[in-house]
């Protein structure tokens, strides 16, 4: 006797339900992810902000501390030369009255601070050269990019690898003719020689980012304009500048941070007068043994401009990054 089984029909609402369903999975699966990989690329982050408010003595803990006292010793031994003083001397100085309160810190530790360290110094060349040369590369990159974008230049194509070639070249390679060149030009040790160094590799990148945006930008904008009356400068000034200022803010962006987190370079070829802070950080040596805390604190202090520029111009950087990918 057979026996008949009938299913109940797959209607339009269980498909949607069943698509939703999926859809709500896949979705909490990857901010599952990506909270995942946050977690993990912050930990260094982490540890470096902790271990700037460390004292000596808990930075370099076994097993390592994370809770701890707050201290600002770090910056201190950061921004202060200091020299230990034998326990008689030290009694003394501690009995003083007209100590401030960064004296006082470093007294506890044996220290009397003699005066201020080198690292403002290559903070503020870090901030010249970085700003400088950036300024440059997106000035002349957008009338680099604007010619290539609009124009027939003669071997466009040769002309454009040729600019990117420059930026595959790793630093190691060119260091030493540029080192010989800039001691014959005497740009050794000089803000101008970084800037100008700078600028040439970062002004690669810069012309083929902007060229994309400008690529993007109908001719006929232009067009329009210059039949208005508008000259070829006055429509590149009043129509292309104003709807590419989103790439050239991301173009900024990138090549601020280019700027300044590089190091082989400022390690080459400066040494006091035009020294950036990159190279300066590791050197922070101290006083009887290596400060890991003030080191932590100056690669704080280095990396804090380039986060407050680059979440206020976030919104740029995400259209830099997807740029192509969507079309308005």
């Amino acid at each position: 006797m057979a026996v008949s089984t009938t299913s109940a029909p797959i209607t339009y609402a269980t498909r949607v339900d069943k698509v939703g369903a999926r859809y709500q999975f896949t979705r909490a699966l990857r901010i599952a992810v990506v909270v995942l990989y946050a977690t993990i690329s912050l930990i260094p982050v982490f540890w470096m902000v902790t271990a700037a408010f460390k004292s000596r003595p808990d930075v370099v803990a076994i097993p390592p501390k994370v809770f701890f006292t707050p201290t600002i010793e770090g910056f201190i031994s950061l921004l202060t030369k200091r020299v230990l003083l034998p326990p008689g001397m030290m009694e003394e100085y501690k009995q003083r009255t007209d100590l401030n309160f960064a004296e006082r810190i470093m007294a506890e530790r044996g220290q009397r601070i003699t005066g201020p360290s080198q690292y403002g110094q290559r903070l503020l060349n870090s901030v010249i050269v970085a700003s400088a040369s950036t300024v440059l590369s997106v000035l002349l990159g957008v009338l680099a990019a604007y010619a290539f974008s609009r124009f027939n230049v003669p071997g466009k194509g040769d002309l454009l690898f040729f600019i990117l070639s420059t930026r595959m070249l790793p630093p190691v390679v060119v260091t030493i003719p540029i080192f010989l060149m800039y001691q014959q030009l005497r740009l050794y040790d000089t803000h101008l020689g970084l800037i100008l160094l700078y600028t040439v590799f970062n002004l690669s990148f810069a012309v083929w980012l902007l060229k994309g945006f400008i690529d993007e930008i109908p001719r006929e904008y232009e067009e329009a304009a210059l039949v208005d009356g508008y000259s070829r400068l006055q429509a590149f000034r009043k129509v292309v500048l104003p709807q590419a200022i989103t790439g050239i803010a991301a173009t900024f962006v990138f090549c601020l941070i280019f700027a300044w987190n590089e190091y082989a370079f400022a390690l080459m070829l400066t040494s006091e007068r035009a020294r950036t802070a990159p190279p300066s950080i590791p050197t922070v040596l101290g006083t009887g043994g290596i400060e890991w805390s003030a080191i932590a604190a100056g690669t704080l202090g280095f990396l804090v401009p380039v986060i407050i520029v680059t979440f206020a111009l976030r919104d740029y950087l995400l259209r830099g990054v997807t740029f192509g990918a969507l079309r308005k």
